[in-house]
Protein backbone atom coordinates (compact mmCIF):
# COMPACT_ATOMS: atom_id res chain seq x y z
CA UNK A 1 0.00 0.00 0.00
CA UNK A 2 0.74 3.32 -0.56
CA UNK A 3 1.48 6.19 2.30
CA UNK A 4 2.66 8.48 0.42
CA UNK A 5 -0.35 11.05 0.69
CA UNK A 6 -0.44 10.57 4.39
CA UNK A 7 1.18 12.26 7.28
CA UNK A 8 3.76 10.60 9.18
CA UNK A 9 1.53 9.99 12.09
CA UNK A 10 -1.30 8.51 9.77
CA UNK A 11 1.18 6.31 8.71
CA UNK A 12 2.29 4.88 12.07
CA UNK A 13 -1.60 4.42 12.88
CA UNK A 14 -2.56 2.62 9.72
CA UNK A 15 0.81 0.50 10.34
CA UNK A 16 -0.12 -0.68 13.60
CA UNK A 17 -3.41 -1.09 12.65
CA UNK A 18 -2.86 -3.35 9.70
CA UNK A 19 0.00 -5.87 11.92
CA UNK A 20 -2.05 -5.87 14.93
CA UNK A 21 -5.89 -6.63 13.72
CA UNK A 22 -4.92 -9.91 12.68
CA UNK A 23 -4.17 -11.02 16.12
CA UNK A 24 -7.95 -9.56 17.51
CA UNK A 25 -11.08 -11.35 17.29
CA UNK A 26 -15.10 -10.77 17.57
CA UNK A 27 -16.94 -13.14 20.40
CA UNK A 28 -20.59 -13.45 20.96
CA UNK A 29 -21.64 -15.61 23.60
CA UNK A 30 -25.23 -16.97 24.58
CA UNK A 31 -25.86 -15.84 28.37
CA UNK A 32 -29.11 -16.09 29.81
CA UNK A 33 -29.84 -12.73 29.68
CA UNK A 34 -28.68 -12.57 25.77
CA UNK A 35 -25.58 -12.15 23.71
CA UNK A 36 -22.89 -10.90 25.03
CA UNK A 37 -20.09 -9.32 22.24
CA UNK A 38 -16.45 -9.07 23.36
CA UNK A 39 -13.19 -8.67 22.00
CA UNK A 40 -10.25 -11.19 22.21
CA UNK A 41 -6.35 -11.56 21.80
CA UNK A 42 -4.46 -14.18 19.34
CA UNK A 43 -2.18 -15.45 22.22
CA UNK A 44 -0.80 -18.56 20.11
CA UNK A 45 -1.20 -19.53 16.75
CA UNK A 46 -2.52 -22.93 17.48
CA UNK A 47 -5.96 -20.83 18.85
CA UNK A 48 -5.83 -19.94 22.26
CA UNK A 49 -7.59 -16.58 22.57
CA UNK A 50 -7.41 -14.07 25.81
CA UNK A 51 -10.17 -11.76 26.88
CA UNK A 52 -12.26 -10.60 30.12
CA UNK A 53 -14.17 -13.17 31.74
CA UNK A 54 -17.19 -11.01 31.89
CA UNK A 55 -17.67 -11.54 28.14
CA UNK A 56 -18.26 -15.50 28.27
CA UNK A 57 -18.77 -16.50 31.72
CA UNK A 58 -21.34 -18.75 32.12
CA UNK A 59 -22.13 -18.58 28.35
CA UNK A 60 -23.77 -22.41 26.55
CA UNK A 61 -22.46 -21.15 23.01
CA UNK A 62 -19.47 -18.87 21.96
CA UNK A 63 -18.56 -18.00 18.93
CA UNK A 64 -15.25 -16.63 17.77
CA UNK A 65 -14.82 -14.62 14.23
CA UNK A 66 -11.12 -14.31 13.25
CA UNK A 67 -9.61 -11.41 10.92
CA UNK A 68 -10.84 -13.12 8.02
CA UNK A 69 -14.15 -13.89 8.73
CA UNK A 70 -14.27 -17.28 9.67
CA UNK A 71 -16.19 -18.55 13.01
CA UNK A 72 -15.33 -21.26 15.01
CA UNK A 73 -17.17 -22.04 18.35
CA UNK A 74 -14.89 -21.88 21.37
CA UNK A 75 -14.00 -23.58 24.72
CA UNK A 76 -12.91 -21.96 27.88
CA UNK A 77 -9.82 -23.01 28.98
CA UNK A 78 -9.25 -20.85 32.10
CA UNK A 79 -10.67 -18.02 34.28
CA UNK A 80 -9.22 -15.41 36.30
CA UNK A 81 -12.38 -13.72 38.61
CA UNK A 82 -12.44 -11.10 40.89
CA UNK A 83 -10.62 -7.65 40.07
CA UNK A 84 -8.53 -9.00 36.68
CA UNK A 85 -11.82 -10.29 35.16
CA UNK A 86 -9.42 -12.75 32.55
CA UNK A 87 -10.61 -15.57 30.36
CA UNK A 88 -8.78 -18.03 28.19
CA UNK A 89 -10.47 -19.68 25.12
CA UNK A 90 -9.63 -21.92 22.63
CA UNK A 91 -10.44 -22.14 19.10
CA UNK A 92 -9.25 -24.90 16.15
CA UNK A 93 -8.63 -22.28 13.08
CA UNK A 94 -7.85 -23.86 10.12
CA UNK A 95 -4.92 -21.62 8.98
CA UNK A 96 -2.38 -20.80 11.94
CA UNK A 97 -3.16 -17.49 13.65
CA UNK A 98 -1.11 -14.08 14.10
CA UNK A 99 0.05 -14.28 18.08
CA UNK A 100 -0.79 -10.18 19.55
CA UNK A 101 3.22 -8.30 20.90
CA UNK A 102 2.54 -7.89 24.01
CA UNK A 103 4.46 -5.19 25.78
CA UNK A 104 5.39 -4.11 29.32
CA UNK A 105 2.72 -2.39 31.50
CA UNK A 106 5.48 -1.09 34.25
CA UNK A 107 6.61 1.15 31.66
CA UNK A 108 3.29 2.72 30.90
CA UNK A 109 3.16 6.64 31.03
CA UNK A 110 -0.05 8.92 31.25
CA UNK A 111 0.16 10.88 28.55
CA UNK A 112 1.06 8.71 26.01
CA UNK A 113 -0.51 7.43 22.96
CA UNK A 114 -2.60 4.45 22.76
CA UNK A 115 -4.89 2.97 20.09
CA UNK A 116 -7.90 -0.02 20.59
CA UNK A 117 -9.30 -2.61 18.44
CA UNK A 118 -12.36 -3.91 19.25
CA UNK A 119 -15.91 -4.62 18.42
CA UNK A 120 -18.36 -1.81 19.64
CA UNK A 121 -22.11 -2.87 19.24
CA UNK A 122 -20.76 -5.69 17.01
CA UNK A 123 -19.15 -3.26 14.53
CA UNK A 124 -16.02 -5.95 14.32
CA UNK A 125 -12.47 -4.18 13.69
CA UNK A 126 -13.18 -0.67 14.84
CA UNK A 127 -10.05 1.36 15.51
CA UNK A 128 -10.08 4.34 18.32
CA UNK A 129 -7.00 6.68 19.35
CA UNK A 130 -6.56 8.68 22.77
CA UNK A 131 -3.88 9.04 25.49
CA UNK A 132 -3.08 7.28 28.82
CA UNK A 133 -5.17 9.43 31.21
CA UNK A 134 -4.15 7.95 34.43
CA UNK A 135 -2.66 4.83 36.12
CA UNK A 136 -5.33 3.89 39.20
CA UNK A 137 -2.38 1.88 41.83
CA UNK A 138 -5.10 1.18 44.03
CA UNK A 139 -7.14 -0.74 41.57
CA UNK A 140 -4.35 -1.87 39.38
CA UNK A 141 -5.89 0.00 36.22
CA UNK A 142 -4.81 1.29 33.28
CA UNK A 143 -7.39 4.54 32.66
CA UNK A 144 -7.32 5.88 29.27
CA UNK A 145 -10.33 7.92 26.62
CA UNK A 146 -9.45 6.11 23.79
CA UNK A 147 -13.10 4.88 22.91
CA UNK A 148 -14.57 1.93 25.05
CA UNK A 149 -17.50 0.97 24.52
CA UNK A 150 -19.80 -2.16 24.72
CA UNK A 151 -18.58 -5.23 22.85
CA UNK A 152 -15.10 -3.63 23.08
CA UNK A 153 -14.13 -5.77 26.44
CA UNK A 154 -11.24 -8.07 26.29
CA UNK A 155 -9.48 -6.53 23.12
CA UNK A 156 -6.05 -4.61 23.48
CA UNK A 157 -4.67 -1.14 24.58
CA UNK A 158 -1.92 -0.60 22.24
CA UNK A 159 0.60 1.57 22.27
CA UNK A 160 2.50 3.67 19.37
CA UNK A 161 5.07 0.87 19.21
CA UNK A 162 2.18 -1.79 18.26
CA UNK A 163 2.75 -3.59 21.81
CA UNK A 164 -0.69 -4.48 23.75
CA UNK A 165 -0.34 -2.59 27.11
CA UNK A 166 -3.93 -3.62 28.77
CA UNK A 167 -7.08 -5.90 28.27
CA UNK A 168 -10.16 -3.44 27.74
CA UNK A 169 -12.03 -4.44 30.76
CA UNK A 170 -14.57 -1.73 31.39
CA UNK A 171 -15.88 2.05 30.97
CA UNK A 172 -16.84 4.65 33.31
CA UNK A 173 -20.92 5.48 33.60
CA UNK A 174 -22.49 7.15 36.08
CA UNK A 175 -25.55 7.91 34.89
CA UNK A 176 -26.12 4.28 33.36
CA UNK A 177 -25.63 5.33 29.82
CA UNK A 178 -23.97 2.24 28.46
CA UNK A 179 -21.61 4.22 25.66
CA UNK A 180 -18.21 5.70 26.09
CA UNK A 181 -17.72 9.22 28.26
CA UNK A 182 -13.83 9.08 27.52
CA UNK A 183 -13.27 7.22 31.02
CA UNK A 184 -12.20 3.54 30.00
CA UNK A 185 -10.33 1.06 31.99
CA UNK A 186 -7.77 -1.86 31.21
CA UNK A 187 -6.44 -4.25 32.99
CA UNK A 188 -2.34 -4.07 32.94
CA UNK A 189 -0.67 -6.39 30.35
CA UNK A 190 1.17 -7.87 32.99
CA UNK A 191 -1.41 -9.73 35.10
CA UNK A 192 -2.51 -11.03 32.39
CA UNK A 193 0.71 -12.25 31.46
CA UNK A 194 1.47 -14.04 34.89
CA UNK A 195 -1.99 -15.09 34.05
CA UNK A 196 -0.67 -16.92 30.82
CA UNK A 197 2.24 -18.32 32.79
CA UNK A 198 0.56 -19.87 35.55
CA UNK A 199 -1.72 -21.78 32.51
CA UNK A 200 1.83 -22.88 30.99
CA UNK A 201 0.51 -21.03 28.09
CA UNK A 202 3.62 -18.95 27.70
CA UNK A 203 7.38 -19.61 29.10
CA UNK A 204 8.08 -18.40 32.24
Amino acid sequence: MAYSKYSDDEIQTISIYEKTNPSIVSIEADLKEGVSTGTGCVVTSDGIILTSMHVINGAKNIEITIYNGQNYKAEVVALLKNNNDLALLKINPKIPLTPAKFGNSEEVKVGQRVLTIGNPFGFNGTLTTGIVSRIDYERNKIQTDAAINPGCSGGPLITMDGEIIGINQSIYNPDNNRSNIGIGFAVPINNALEFLKTKHVIQK
